[in-house]
C-alpha cells in the first residue's frame, strides 16, 4: 500500500489542486484526519519527529494548511496508521488555505495577533535597519514552538520564526 501511495502521490504533489472548496468540507476533512491523529496517541511533536518535520508544519498538515509531500506521506502513514489512503492523497494536493475568521476569537490565537499589533511596527523598523526595505517570506519559512523555562522557573512559550528576507525592488520599465 505504501508503494502505491508513493507512486500515486508523486502525481498529486506536482500540481493538482484540492477538491475541498468550502469551509464545511474542510472542517469535515480536518475533523477526520485529526481523529486519526488522536487514535494514534501521538502528539504533533512526536509525529513531526518521525516524519522529520517541524512541529508547527506537522500541525499545518493536519489542519490542511500545507501540502504533504510524497516522501512524507509514507512516513506519516507509518506514524499515524489510522489515516485513510484517500485522505493522504487529498493531503498531497495543493490545499485551499481558507481562513477561519472565528479563530481570532480564541484567546490563544488572538494573542498572536496582539503580538503583531503591539510589536509589528518595531519589528519592521529593526528589520529595515538590519536588512533594508523588504519583507520576511511566509513561503520560504520555518516556524517551531518549544517550551522554555523563565528566570523564575515558570513555563514559557518559545516561538521561532525563520523566514527568507525578500527585498522590495525598484520597479522600472521592462
Amino acid at each position: 500500500m505504501l508503494r502505491r501511495l508513493l507512486l500515486s502521490s508523486k502525481r498529486a504533489f506536482a500540481s493538482e489542486v484540492s477538491t475541498i472548496l468550502t469551509a464545511q468540507e474542510k472542517d469535515e476533512f480536518v475533523r477526520r484526519i485529526l481523529a486519526a491523529k488522536r487514535a494514534s496517541g501521538l502528539s504533533f511533536d512526536e509525529i513531526a519527529s518521525r516524519c522529520q518535520l517541524s512541529n508547527v508544519y506537522c500541525a499545518q498538515l493536519f489542519y490542511n494548511q500545507a501540502q504533504l509531500s510524497a516522501n512524507t506521506a509514507a512516513k506519516l502513514k507509518l506514524a499515524v496508521p489510522q489515516l485513510q489512503e484517500s485522505d493522504l492523497l487529498e493531503m498531497q494536493k495543493v490545499p485551499m488555505r481558507l481562513p477561519v475568521r472565528e479563530l481570532l476569537m480564541d484567546p490563544a490565537i488572538y494573542r498572536f495577533q496582539e503580538v503583531v499589533l503591539l510589536y509589528g511596527q518595531s519589528l519592521k523598523a529593526v528589520m529595515a535597519e538590519k536588512f533594508g526595505d523588504g519583507i520576511m517570506s511566509a513561503i520560504d519559512f520555518q516556524i517551531t514552538m518549544e517550551e522554555a523555562v523563565g528566570s523564575g522557573g515558570e513555563k514559557r512559550v518559545l516561538v521561532k520564526l525563520n523566514g527568507k528576507f525578500l527585498p522590495h525592488v525598484e520597479q522600472t520599465n521592462i
